[in-house]
């Protein structure tokens, strides 16, 4: 099945229940249950993820045969395979979910011997401290990202120059590593992120109704439920912070890491999604007749 026919069979099923609920509730309650449906579909492997985190932090033995991390590591694997088998992803979304994982297990390796975080549990499958099962944390980050573009046939308008985003990303990554030994310079990287960014807009569609929102305000409230994930990592002791106590909450700082690490995500996942780049605004005229063609308009980025 070709990737148009796929989102020609979704928007379909979602025209359907979008009008099963308008002729049930008030037609601004409707669209709001169809966006956060469709928000819970596009981070499933990263809901996929927490349940496994969650159960298996309630239910594993200290004697059973396989410690929970590379349970885990085998079930983040699981549900890779599976959901490339059911078509819930492309491939080519996958080769840069793969990146994620690549780059997030390095930070991870980096962070954890610098003392930043720890992985307290026993595992075979663990690389300098780190299981390999939390590469896959980072990659449910791109594919919440890669599949939420999609879902909601997003475009994002006015977009700067490419490379601009490009430098940017390669800044905020680096300065992950580098604050260890120079200067922190996030303070200069957030307001990058406003100057760059400050005129881009998410356009997506729900049902066939055109909306927009900032994009610094989407990662913003992204960050955010990143933030809340991440409490549910150390309430579990799945992963602890330097100095953090059981049950602690997370600080609030790490959501402003978070944030910036969006847009590490975002110009990732925008190597193979250029299409949806675009330099000259948008407009509710466009988006409405983007979304009722199910393409994208001619003039791109």
């Amino acid at each position: 099945m070709t990737a148009p026919t796929r989102r020609s069979q979704t928007a379909r099923i979602e025209r359907r229940m979008g009008d099963w609920m308008r002729a049930r509730l008030p037609h601004g309650l409707a669209e709001f249950v169809m966006f956060v449906l469709k928000q819970g579909w596009a981070c499933l492997f990263a809901i996929m993820m927490l349940v496994g985190i969650l159960v298996s932090s309630r239910i594993w033995q200290g004697d059973w045969p396989v410690w929970r991390y590379d349970a885990l590591t085998l079930y983040a694997i699981g549900l890779q395979v599976l959901f490339l088998t059911l078509k819930l992803e492309t491939w080519a979304e996958a080769r840069v979910i793969l990146l994620f994982h690549l780059t997030g297990t390095a930070m991870e390796i980096f962070k954890v011997n610098a003392g930043s975080w720890s992985y307290p549990e026993p595992a075979l499958l663990k690389l300098w401290g780190v299981p390999m099962f939390s590469g896959f944390m980072y990659a449910s980050v791109g594919s919440y990202m890669a599949r939420v573009i999609r879902i909601f046939d997003m475009k994002f308008a006015p977009y700067p120059p490419f490379w601009t985003t490009v430098v940017l990303a390669v800044a905020i990554y680096v300065n992950f590593f580098a604050h260890h030994f120079l200067p922190d310079i996030r303070l200069a990287l957030f307001a990058a992120t406003l100057v760059l960014f400050a005129r881009t807009r998410v356009w997506f569609t729900i049902g066939q109704t055109p909306r927009w929102m900032p994009l610094p305000l989407a990662a913003f409230l992204t960050a955010i439920f990143l933030w809340v994930a991440e409490n549910v990592g150390t309430n579990t002791g799945t992963w602890i912070y330097a100095g953090q106590t059981p049950f602690e909450r997370v600080s609030f700082a790490k959501m402003g890491s978070w944030y910036l690490l969006l847009y590490v995500s975002f110009v990732t996942v925008t190597l193979v999604l250029r299409d949806v780049l675009l330099r000259a605004p948008f407009t509710p005229a466009r988006a409405s007749a983007a979304a009722a063609e199910g393409s994208p308009p001619a003039a791109r980025g």
